[in-house]
This record gives C-alpha cells, sequence and structure tokens, in this order.
C-alpha cells in the first residue's frame, strides 16, 4: 500500500503533524522538532478504540504530544470499520448484540466477543504492519517501535507477530476472546499493563487473568481506583519511562 501525506501542520510545542493515507487507511504521524534525517527517533504505534480517529482526536495528539516531549515519534491509523471507513456489515452486527446484551443485563457470551474481536484483528494487524513498513524507510524515523493502548487483543496479536515491536503498553479495559489467551502466551517483549480498578465496562477478573497469561519475563501490572475514563496522569507519566527504557 501507497503512502501519501495529505497535510501537515507545526503545532505550538514545535511537534510536526502530518495527516496520510495508507491506501484507502487514514492516519497521523506526529515528530518532534529534534527529528532528522542525521538524528532519527523511535516510533510509538497508538491504538485506539472503535470510537474513531477524529472522535479520539483530542486524547490521540495529547499521547502523541507526550510522546514527543520525550523524543518520540507517534502514528495511529484508522481502525477497520470505524470513522470514515466503510461500515462491516458483521462488525455492526457484533456491536448491535453487545450492546444489547450490556442493555439486558446479560453476560457477554463468547460467540459475540469472537465475532466482535478477532475478525477486527485479523484485519487490523496487517494493517500495522504494512503502517511500520510504510513509516520506518522515513529518514526521520529510526525505531525500535513501541506499541501503546487500544483494543488489547490487537495489541497482543502485533506484539507476538512482528519482530519489530520491542515493548507494548496495554489497556486493559476491552473483551478478550479466549483465543487470545493462548497468544497472550507466547508474547514475551517487555509489558506495561494498565487496569482502571472500577473499569464498568471490563471483566476485572478477565483482565487480571490475562495478565497473568502473559509469557513475558518483564510485565508489570498498573492498578488506579476510577472507571474507564478516570485515568490518572501520573499513569501516562509511568507509561513514558516505560518507553524510555525500551525505545533509547
Amino acid at each position: 500500500m501507497a503512502l501519501h501525506f495529505t497535510s501537515e501542520q507545526r503545532l505550538d510545542d514545535g511537534v510536526l503533524e502530518r495527516r496520510f493515507t495508507l491506501g484507502e487507511i487514514p492516519g497521523i504521524l506526529w515528530t518532534p522538532a529534534s527529528a532528522s534525517e542525521s538524528a532519527p527517533v523511535p516510533l510509538i504505534l497508538l491504538g485506539l478504540p472503535t470510537l474513531g480517529l477524529q472522535k479520539m482526536y483530542a486524547r490521540l495528539a495529547a499521547r502523541a504530544r507526550h510522546a514527543a516531549a520525550d523524543g518520540f515519534a507517534a502514528a495511529t491509523i484508522e481502525l477497520p470499520g470505524s470513522g470514515e471507513r466503510p461500515r462491516q456489515a458483521a462488525f455492526e452486527q457484533a456491536r448491535a448484540d453487545l450492546r444489547r446484551a450490556i442493555q439486558a443485563g446479560e453476560p457477554v457470551s463468547d460467540e459475540i466477543i469472537d465475532a466482535l474481536i478477532l475478525p477486527l484483528v485479523d484485519q487490523a494487524v496487517p494493517e500495522w504492519q504494512a503502517t511500520l513498513d510504510a513509516l520506518l524507510p522515513l529518514p526521520e524515523i529510526g525505531g525500535p517501535v513501541g506499541y501503546s493502548g487500544g483494543v488489547i487483543s490487537i495489541g497482543i496479536r502485533l506484539a507476538l507477530r512482528d519482530p519489530r515491536i520491542v515493548a507494548a503498553n496495554l489497556f486493559a479495559g476491552s473483551f478478550v476472546p479466549r483465543a487470545m489467551f493462548e497468544e497472550a502466551r507466547q508474547v514475551t517483549i517487555p509489558l506495561h499493563v494498565l487496569l482502571q480498578w472500577d473499569d464498568e465496562g471490563n471483566d476485572r477478573q478477565a483482565a487480571l487473568d490475562l495478565f497473568d497469561a502473559f509469557g513475558s519475563k518483564e510485565k508489570s501490572l498498573h492498578a488506579h481506583m476510577g472507571g474507564h475514563t478516570g485515568v490518572p496522569q501520573s499513569a501516562g507519566d509511568a507509561a513514558a519511562q516505560f518507553f524510555t527504557r525500551h525505545l533509547t
């Protein structure tokens, strides 16, 4: 897939924000003012939920600017079936089934979780890999690469399948198919896992079981009181320190 930059702007802190398309996939690349051909910088992939890139832009840009302050470039792409990308009937049906189960106070079945997450992982991970193929040759990007946030199952598959990912900061809080637990056992890169203890949409025990399943020798779980949107600033600071240790 061909990479085309479609716009660029210099933010007030000197960060260069460039929007791009990779084939039909929209994305954004942020690079610190210090990045150059003579001083290339590591890259952090910013995962996002299925709410869409534009709805998440403010939060993504804040994370990217934080990364730039630490000397890292950051990039994100729109997930399949989200934002401006074409809707997918099977995914929309799975989301409707999920909402129906939650509104009825019923347990979310394995069938719903599998239908919602597994096709998304199967499509999104190759797209992230194609993004790396396109961005890493840029002279101001030098690697290594980290992955941060987003749908945790996508992070698991990327960490397992792509050796260019050397460390990952994962957000517990999305449904995880049982099949992903086996993949988690094969993940060996350093992991920093964030868990909101009172996340209303998250099965806390499942998140703890997933953390236990990871095969990484270096893994840490950072749990904070509060709901899904109550992540404290200190959590971002700890994740930044994690990437500084492993990407520099």
